[in-house]
């Protein structure tokens, strides 16, 4: 099995190769790269885009050359032409790069073939993936392979969940004393053209509500013992409920957050005897007419989502049944514009010098990461930040290679203040 070669020294002809870069998110993540292509090891970033079409990677190409206004890029960088099907053509893209950023989902169906070809061939895979099965399943069955090698996996390094992964370790770092507890709100702000979602997220999401009972039986084959509950224990709010804190109502957040902070909690207790942190997220579903929609939403959700035929007519007809919220064809670019997110932190713990095991925590904590539009903005920013990072930082990465949630991978490094300069900004708040 081949090593990684996770140096800047190595004589690979690119540092980062985009598989998938022909894709609704693809095509965003291209355009970072660009952008970024100054950060890369010696102030110069080597990329390549990879995909099943060579016309289409040429035309995301020509697009991205257009809209940056940089010609050079339709020189400049190379085509790879690889399928997700095809074993040996992963194999020849993975052989050729450092870092791969995997934009090919739902992850349940794609996702693993180049897991599995990035190990084998030495390149550190990247993923924006937000599909807690998917996760799971990999750090279960390519861990210690991934560590042999040398390779780091790392998955859900888009808007799930950079920002609530990192967004713990932040508020954990800027509290003085012992963080036992917190709960996150995030709330999408829209503009006059409004909002939207590509429906390849929601499909993600009926996949995953179908296969459910599947990440139970998962999560026994750990064999974890359940992390330590550190102070107060804090109640979870399992259904809708007026939140005060960003005067609208909110319901838990159904997203990879939880289960992605989970497991950095995890590897940070296990291996650096850091403190875990009780965690809850929630997602804030703005006035009356706002929660009528979502409830109607839901229930279809629910119900359809029981069974095939219901599934494929979720699939078919996302916009419909989505309020709107997902489409075939994905938010324009003056929606985009107006769009932002704010994501909130409400912490808990005890001050310095005080026992965590005695009374009731005494000291709050404010945090927040506000950013552009959360699916296109700020997750190819995340995902390429995240990958610039691995270039640049490999001494700050667990010692060896693996499978790893952001907040185990990156908690050693400058991941949040490469973020903060690239527009997802971090901030203490006040009550």
């Amino acid at each position: 099995m081949a090593c990684a070669m996770a140096t800047v020294t190595s004589t690979r002809p690119y540092h980062i190769i985009i598989f998938g870069a022909s894709g609704f998110t693809g095509q965003f993540v291209v355009e970072e790269v660009a952008r970024s292509a100054f950060e890369g090891p010696s102030g110069s970033l080597k990329w390549a885009l990879a995909g099943r079409s060579r016309q289409r990677l040429e035309g995301v190409l020509n697009q991205a050359a257009e809209t940056l206004r940089k010609p050079e890029l339709r020189t400049e960088v190379e085509i790879i032409v690889a399928d997700v099907s095809q074993a040996d053509s992963l194999a020849i893209m993975c052989q050729q790069g450092l870092v791969v950023l995997n934009c090919v989902g739902p992850y349940r169906f794609y996702g693993e073939p180049v897991v599995k070809a990035c190990i084998e061939n030495g390149a550190h895979c990247v993923d924006i993936c937000g599909e807690p099965q998917f996760l799971e399943r990999m750090q279960l069955e390519y861990h210690s392979r991934a560590m042999d090698s040398g390779v780091y996996v790392i998955g859900s390094c888009g808007f799930d969940s950079i920002p609530a992964d990192m967004g713990i370790l932040y508020t954990k770092n800027q509290f003085k004393g012992t963080l036992t507890a917190v709960e996150s709100f995030l709330t999408i702000h829209t503009g006059p053209e409004g909002g939207c979602a590509h429906d390849g997220t929601w499909q993600s999401a009926i996949y995953g509500f179908a296969d459910s009972g599947s990440l139970r039986k998962l999560r026994k084959k750990f064999g974890h013992q359940p992390l330590p509950v550190v102070g107060a224990t804090v109640k979870k709010r399992y259904c809708l409920f007026f939140s005060k804190e960003i005067d609208q109502y909110a319901i838990p957040f159904m997203g990879s957050d939880p289960s992605v902070v989970r497991r950095s909690q995890r590897f940070l207790y296990e291996g650096h005897q850091e403190l875990p942190v009780q965690y809850s997220a929630y997602v804030g579903v703005g006035g009356v007419w706002s929660l009528i929609k979502m409830f109607c939403g839901g229930l279809l959700f629910w119900f359809l989502g029981k069974f095939g035929l219901g599934r494929k007519l979720l699939i078919t007809f996302p916009e419909f049944f989505s309020f709107g919220v997902f489409t075939k064809a994905g938010p324009s670019r003056k929606q985009m514009e107006g769009t932002s997110f704010s994501l909130t932190f409400f912490g808990e713990g005890y001050a310095e010098g005080l026992d965590p095991s005695q009374g009731r925590p005494n000291a709050r904590i404010c945090t927040q990461i506000h950013g552009a539009e959360p699916g296109y903005v700020a997750t190819p920013v995340a995902m390429v930040q995240a990958a610039i990072t691995v270039l640049n930082e490999p001494q700050f990465l667990p010692i060896k290679g693996g499978v790893y949630s952001p907040g185990a991978a990156f908690a050693r490094t400058t991941l949040i203040d490469r973020l903060n300069r690239h527009g997802l900004v971090f901030s203490v708040k006040r009550f």
